[in-house]
């Protein structure tokens, strides 16, 4: 590789590296991988498998060819997770077992003489020729291997060819950027769970004594940031709805146990008290910089204002009332319709919808109504996944 091409190939490596460290969504950073990895090399497929104790996991695939012919989402239903051990009769665990690079010309003639074999069941079953194939290590700055990195027909002019040798040594440090960048991508991921986890122990502390449960504001989080993903937000949106949701009723800290766990019906004087909360909630996140305490803020204060005006506490109408506000309504009231609580039992789902749609223009955002409606396959997982114990 002469001095000018190789500068150019050293300069779209960092171009890379710098998108890969940007990225935190753990799969979005896989298929990043395999994209940018196969566009390096001029691939026409690529998979990617990370390490899991002494296995690999079957993460990612692309397939130029596969797509062209059957559409994203019929190649998408062609690959399915799978596990194979960390051994040297593969081509990626012998990559993960050595940490040596493979440059394969042809997988169907790898002779005798190689510990590892190609298995064509992939190919035999769409009609698929893998020919040429580059498998690198992803190693981290340890050299522990993270997983494997393949690359599958490079072309060139629309033709098939070898993978560049030249280029090995820049995709084996591409992989191992790729590694790094999945480690952030995990570390990130898990300060975010500690994170939504510490949240979510601080809110049921403060509705410890109103009987409400952490699965409740699990699910109504979920619910929420559920709704707000289908009316168009975007992902670091959503995520921090998810994070500010939990916090709604924490105001409930403020009310006194008189009212807070009276039995019977509110009197006029008692129900006014309870209404506080939602300022007392407003105050404890007020005055500060943290775009997700600020985010608290507004839910706090907002979620019990209601479409037509009559809601509390400022009696905010339609639009007035914050998007936030308006979504968080909708999520709570259905998680409080759909659950059983000591004072009453719980209502279907669909029972709890309907009771939704019909306060729509009323109680609810028409537009959040009927969003909640269109999600209802995702609001049924989230309501099994985090049952009351």
């Amino acid at each position: 590789m002469d001095t000018e091409r190789f500068r150019e190939e050293l300069l779209k490596l960092h171009r890379i590296g710098i998108a890969l460290s940007s990225m935190h969504d753990l799969n979005k950073l896989l298929e990043m991988i395999v994209r940018e990895a196969r566009h390096f090399t001029s691939a026409d497929a690529g998979s990617l498998y990370l390490r899991e104790g002494d296995q690999l996991r079957f993460a990612v695939s692309q397939n130029d060819t596969l797509s062209q012919r059957l559409g994203p989402e019929g190649e998408r239903a062609l690959f399915s997770s799978f596990t194979l051990p960390i051994s040297e009769d593969s081509i990626a665990g012998y990559v993960a077992s050595t940490k040596k690079n493979l440059n394969i010309s042809d997988v169907y003639t790898i002779g005798d003489e190689a510990p590892y074999d190609f298995n064509p069941d992939f190919d035999q079953r769409n009609d698929y020729r893998t020919k040429s194939v580059l498998a690198v290590p992803m190693l981290d700055h340890r050299e522990d291997v993270l997983g494997v990195l393949q690359l599958i027909n490079a072309t060139q002019a629309g033709q098939s060819v070898d993978f560049d040798r030249d280029k090995e040594d820049l995709v084996r440090s591409l992989a191992s950027q790729a590694a790094v960048a999945v480690n952030n991508a995990r570390l990130t991921a898990e300060i975010k769970q500690v994170h939504l986890d510490t949240i979510l122990r601080l809110s049921v502390a403060a509705e410890y004594k109103d009987k409400d449960t952490a699965a409740h504001i699990r699910r109504m989080s979920h619910y929420s940031a559920a709704l707000a993903r289908k009316l168009g937000w975007d992902d670091d949106q959503v995520e921090l709805l998810l994070y500010a949701a939990p916090m709604h009723d924490v105001g409930k800290i403020g009310i006194p146990d008189a009212v807070l766990l009276k039995p019977g019906k509110l009197n006029a004087e008692e129900w006014k008290i309870m209404q506080e909360h939602t300022t007392i909630g407003g105050r404890i996140m007020a005055d500060s910089d943290s775009p997700l305490l600020k985010f608290s803020e507004t839910v706090a204060i907002t979620h019990h204002e209601k479409w037509n005006g009559s809601g509390y506490p400022n009696g905010l109408k339609g639009e007035e009332i914050p998007q936030v506000g308006r979504i968080v309504a909708v999520a709570d009231v259905f998680d409080a319709l759909s659950s059983r609580r000591v004072y009453k039992g719980a209502l279907a789902l669909e029972e709890s919808l309907g009771i939704i749609q019909s306060d729509a223009g009323t109680h609810f955002d028409p537009e959040c109504a009927g969003a909640f409606a269109e999600i209802m396959d995702e609001v049924k997982e989230i309501h099994e996944q985090y049952q009351d114990s």
